[in-house]
């Protein structure tokens, strides 16, 4: 691997992860607007399909998959929805950047997942990160957070660990492993886009969107915060692997926190921040001691 390359997939993780991050800035917007949760979701992945669908045109790639593996793919995007929008409920109860931290444990949750269901092996570093994680997620609900259902906003953080987790082993371990990542992604988003759609209609139903603010963070969240994020993980995988894609992913709960505390004027104490830095130290621990199996693999 060439330095050339290595340096544009870092920059590629980097804005990945730091993309990602931002979501919480324009979808707290957009509710302190007024906005409903179904319509914000309904847009953000409608706009996100529509734009998917381009990059694949101009791509020239196929849009005909298999019955089964359709499927499978609307399985996987229920997985992503259900996650997408725990997230957006868990804002409404705590601060935007514990939200994130405590979804950043995914990457523990695969490990432990591929380990107990498909018997990959683990060491004991894998352990004691669950137990470092989990040190981490009570020193951020032990916080100086008393406004609101913190227990709520908790659970339903921790619940995106499990949809995510299960959405990336399905991506893996099922026949979407052998779909072309951009058209997975289309799909998933597609098959988001009519689910959000079918559950704003059964709930609030869909807003019309009259300011240009609105307009702008709904534009945002599609591009920026899924596209974008999306795209580059991709190409940063390709680039630098996934290993060190995942550990520049920890840019996600501290772009998080900084857009709570500098936008939304959120309050992190100290032990708040104790907590923070170990969750992220465990996940860093989990996707470092994978790297030598990894690298292993690429050898044999």
């Amino acid at each position: 691997m060439s330095q050339w390359n290595k340096t544009v997939g870092v920059a590629y993780a980097v804005v990945s992860s730091t993309t990602f991050g931002l979501i919480p800035l324009f979808t707290i917007s957009l509710l302190a607007l007024g906005v409903g949760s179904p319509t914000i979701l309904c847009y953000r992945f409608l706009l996100a399909t529509v734009a998917m669908a381009i990059v694949m045109l101009l791509t020239r790639r196929n849009f005909r998959l298999p019955m089964a593996t359709m499927v499978v793919v609307a399985v996987l995007a229920i997985l992503y929805a259900t996650t997408a929008i725990l997230l957006m409920e868990s804002y409404k109860y705590i601060p935007s950047g514990i939200t994130t931290t405590i979804h950043f444990l995914y990457p523990l949750a695969v490990t432990l997942t591929m380990a107990w269901l498909f018997k990959e092996r683990i060491s004991y570093i894998i352990y004691i990160a669950v137990l470092v994680s989990l040190v981490g997620v009570a020193l951020l609900a032990w916080g100086s957070h008393t406004e609101g259902d913190f227990k709520r906003g908790v659970t339903y953080a921790m619940v995106t660990v499990v949809t995510y987790a299960a959405y990336i082993v399905g991506v893996m371990r099922s026949r979407a492993a052998r779909v072309d990542s951009v058209v997975l992604t289309f799909y998933v988003l597609a098959f988001g886009a009519l689910l959000f759609f079918l559950y704003a209609l059964a709930t609030e139903g869909i807003e019309a969107l009259h300011s240009s603010s609105s307009w702008h963070d709904i534009i945002m969240l599609a591009l920026v915060c899924t596209v974008l994020s999306d795209y580059t993980l991709v190409l940063a995988i390709k680039h630098i692997g996934s290993t060190r894609t995942s550990i520049l992913g920890s840019m996600e709960p501290l772009t998080a926190v900084v857009v709570g505390v500098v936008y939304f004027g959120e309050r992190v104490d100290v032990v708040s921040v104790v907590g923070l830095v170990l969750i992220i130290s465990a996940v860093v621990m989990v996707i470092v001691q994978s790297k030598p199996q990894e690298e292993e693999k690429t050898k044999g």
